[in-house]
């Protein structure tokens, strides 16, 4: 649900996991014929699972980090691993890459040039987001919202980011 100041945008469960099913129909309907799904950890871990299970493809993944300060609201350095997990050998062929977001696009836009770069067995590369923000510089293949506002996504699991385990200790204390 989008706040009235257009400021925030607050997902539930069942909206993200249809965003995601939506993004699923999206890329199925262009017709695209991929052989891997690259996903970008952590904001591309629960939307490429669930892509990597619908399509009945291997998940491979790659971990880049941006937010850090204030609480991970705050963009900072982008950090990008430098090799990819991948059940089968090195990522190759055609290659759906799916993150949650293009917020800025920087991420995206490094990501995608540094494998187009560094991995040329990669013929063919396209990329799949739930949302675009409109300050984007990236647009992705497929993505389900634009959000020309630029709110600042509640994802539904975030509560985690707050959650220790001394806090789930005292939570489940029976």
């Amino acid at each position: 649900m989008l706040t009235e100041d257009g400021k925030h945008l607050y997902v539930s469960y069942d909206e993200y996991h249809s965003l995601i099913e939506k993004l699923a129909l999206k890329v199925h309907q262009s017709g695209w014929d991929f052989d891997t799904i690259l996903c970008l950890a952590r904001g591309g871990l629960r939307p490429g699972d669930i892509l990597s299970r619908i399509f009945d493809k291997p998940l491979a993944i790659m971990s880049t980090s941006s937010y850090r300060a204030e609480g991970g609201k705050l963009q900072g350095h982008l950090d990008i691993a430098r090799f990819i997990t991948t059940p089968k050998g090195e990522i190759a062929g055609r290659v759906l890459l799916v993150d949650d977001l293009a917020d800025s696009g920087h991420t995206l836009h490094s990501v995608v040039d540094m494998l187009k770069t560094n991995y040329p067995p990669i013929s063919e590369l396209r990329s799949a987001v739930i949302w675009t923000k409109g300050l984007s510089t990236f647009q992705a293949d497929y993505s389900v919202d634009f959000l020309p506002t630029n709110p600042w996504i509640h994802q539904p699991f975030e509560g985690y980011d707050d959650l220790t385990p001394a806090k789930l200790l005292d939570k489940w204390r029976v």
